[in-house]
């Protein structure tokens, strides 16, 4: 099989690649930016075609996609900084060019990393073991959940005969390589003593995805004939306990666990500032917020979810452990000179 993925250069992106390269049955193609740094892609890089272009330019899309026979689309605009056109240029309008594209150059099958972040609303509360039944918000919690949303609508109803789409919805993509993803950050934040807790005396669970996980997904349902026109929840088999998890591994990188407990009224004034100031252009195109009401939603609520649909549709079961990753993620993160080193050009 001919494969395209967008992404490559990203954490997940990058780890399909390496993937789909060791396989051994798939001819690789990848869209990426001349000014991209392909270094974690490794040995897979030579033996991967590179087409220099991006989702905008559409002479590069053609090239891409010509005689590709499936595509996977993980690029995406993802963190908070950004304008409302960017994040619909870059993740509904791109999404929408690559599908025409995909499918004018006889691709037969698209699979699209979507979130669950998708289906956070914005007055919503706990979502516990929910599937895919649950619907669309009424209300989005942010630009990228908005724009998620509307991206993955778009795939779903492209599905036609001869043309399989599916979206696959991982949440808090984690493991080793990771260097910029939600977990990382929250140590990072961890590690200068900035993240306060936002427990509030409550267990925060949550279904996390080891990159391993959604990988083997993604290969799988590549493979199948039973996903056409449907999401589905990924993640790894155990449920996290947010705050615990994180005092784990803080404890374990030699850090003090969150202890510093907001006043909530106060943290929702906080929230509102930052909100109303992000919405000038100049600030919300330069940085991401220190915090936001979607930041809040994510370490306040519980959201955890079935993958009984994928595993009865494409046979997806994790093949790493809790334990596993963390090792080998806090392994990893040792080559890299610790999370401090990591995380001090994020911004």
């Amino acid at each position: 099989m001919k494969i395209l993925v967008t992404g490559a250069s990203g954490f997940l992106g990058g780890a399909l690649v390496r993937r789909l390269v060791a396989d051994g049955a798939h001819d690789v193609r990848i869209l990426v930016r001349r000014t991209s740094n392909l270094n974690d892609l490794g040995d897979a890089r030579e033996r991967v075609e590179i087409v220099y272009g991006d989702l905008t330019d559409a002479p590069s899309l053609v090239e891409a996609t010509g005689g590709i026979d499936a595509v996977v689309h993980s690029a995406a605009r993802v963190d908070e900084r950004g304008t409302r056109e960017q994040f619909w240029e870059e993740n509904v309008r791109a999404t929408q060019r690559l599908l025409d594209a995909a499918k004018r150059g006889g691709a037969s099958r698209f699979v699209f990393i979507s979130s669950p972040s998708a289906m956070m609303d914005y007055h919503g509360g706990d979502l516990l073991d929910v599937d895919e039944s649950l619907p669309y918000p009424r209300r989005y919690l942010n630009l990228y959940s908005e724009t998620k949303a509307a991206a993955e609508r778009a795939v779903l109803a492209a599905n036609a005969p001869g043309f399989t789409t599916c979206a696959l919805r991982p949440r808090a993509i984690w493991g080793a390589g990771d260097r910029s993803g939600p977990i990382v950050r929250l140590l990072g934040r961890t590690a200068e003593g900035r993240l306060p807790d936002l427990s509030f005396g409550r267990e925060v669970y949550a279904s996390l995805c080891h990159v391993d996980n959604i990988v083997e997904a993604v290969v799988l349902a590549l493979a199948t004939e039973n996903v056409g026109g449907k999401p589905y929840f990924i993640a790894d088999a155990e449920k996290t306990n947010v705050w615990q998890f994180l005092g784990q591994v803080a404890t374990e990188l030699g850090y003090q666990p969150p202890t510093r407990q907001p006043n909530r009224r106060v943290l929702d004034a906080v929230v509102a500032v930052i909100e109303a100031v992000w919405r000038i252009p100049a600030v919300s195109t330069r940085w991401s917020p220190p915090l936001s009401r979607y930041a809040v939603a994510l370490m306040t609520r519980s959201a955890t979810y079935d993958t009984g649909a994928a595993t009865r549709d494409f046979g997806y079961r994790p093949i790493v452990d809790r334990a596993t990753g963390l090792a080998s993620f806090l392994a990893w993160l040792d080559t890299q000179g610790g999370v401090r080193e990591l995380t001090r050009h994020l911004r």
